[in-house]
């Protein structure tokens, strides 16, 4: 979140973004918790945390389905395709919603997910990493 991706910007082609409740708050989880590394080591933890913060701001244009929305028919999901995960289902489900399509890191390319995609004929692809 903290810069654009390129690869990801051509393969959404003219599409616009959405990211999901669960993974976006995965990322602030991972970022609070971060050590800062090198580069931020001799950092206050609140000055850490305030630049992180300002890092993982989800922009504007980047939209995000309510959970309230998806929480039934991500139920409804994870009942129907055996193997889906309860992050799998969000993203299908915000896809459904969004009437979109999904794409995904291909280190996150699984079968179950895959799967549903296809039963519901929601378009799905993994963008290599």
């Amino acid at each position: 979140m903290a810069r654009r991706d390129s690869a990801l910007l051509r393969a959404a082609g003219d599409d616009g973004v959405a990211t999901t409740n669960l993974w976006y708050a995965r990322l602030c989880k991972s970022a609070a918790r971060a050590t800062g590394g090198a580069l931020l080591s001799g950092w206050e933890d609140r000055e850490r945390r305030d630049l992180i913060a300002g890092l993982v701001a989800l922009p504007g244009d980047i939209g995000i389905v309510p959970m309230r929305d998806l929480a039934w028919p991500m139920g409804e999901l994870i009942a129907d395709h055996q193997g889906l995960s309860t992050l799998g289902a969000e993203a299908v489900a915000a896809a459904v919603a969004l009437h979109g399509r999904l794409l995904v890191s291909s280190r996150d390319d699984g079968p179950g997910i895959r799967r549903c995609c296809e039963s519901l004929g929601v378009g799905y692809s993994a963008l290599e990493r």
